[in-house]
């Protein structure tokens, strides 16, 4: 069995409003010490694979900072809190995002770099759009196998979202026999 690094000491250096940055400083199996940079999502989030009756996925495109500029995800959004059910959350966003709701939500994947639950949403119903201050969002509607093709184009990159869609493309090929 191979030794593996060992965390002696952990210090806040940051608290955002969703995530925390730490210090650590690590022992290496070589004896030595280092520093290493932590980030934690505090709360984690849910995000949505929602599709429309006529098999279209909903998308969001918005403004993200850190990339300065806009991109084309999946629905999501952080939980209110540690406690609250990524299901509960999913729905939620969904809602808020797209002014589509669904009482059809079925786990699709975990992602754990940020504690990501992606949920498959069908039976899908028109709403209404609920946007915290600050947030515009366009919806729009594309086939999974275009969003395959941004996806390999590199127009999106976001990683919940590609993860999400080629989970969702793969179980349809299961669904149609081709997997």
């Amino acid at each position: 069995m191979s030794e593996h690094a060992k965390r002696i000491k952990r210090e806040l250096v940051m608290k955002g409003t969703i995530l925390d940055v730490y210090k650590d400083t690590m022992e290496l199996p070589n004896g030595k010490t280092e520093e290493w940079d932590f980030v934690s999502h505090r709360k984690g989030a849910a995000a949505v694979v929602a599709v429309r009756e006529d098999g279209k996925l909903l998308m969001v495109r918005q403004y993200r900072n850190a990339l300065e500029r806009m991109t084309l995800e999946i629905p999501a959004g952080a939980r209110d809190s540690v406690t609250e059910d990524t299901k509960v959350c999913a729905a939620r966003e969904l809602e808020e995002e797209t002014g589509y709701r669904s009482e059809n939500l079925s786990f699709l994947l975990s992602l754990c770099d940020e504690f990501i639950d992606v949920y498959l949403a069908r039976d899908l119903v028109k709403s209404t759009q609920h946007l915290d201050e600050g947030e515009a969002i366009d919806v729009e509607a594309h086939d999974v196998d275009e969003l395959c093709e941004m996806i390999y184009a590199g127009k999106i990159q976001d990683s919940k979202t590609v993860s999400a869609i080629l989970a969702y493309k793969n179980l349809l090929n299961k669904d149609s026999g081709k997997a």
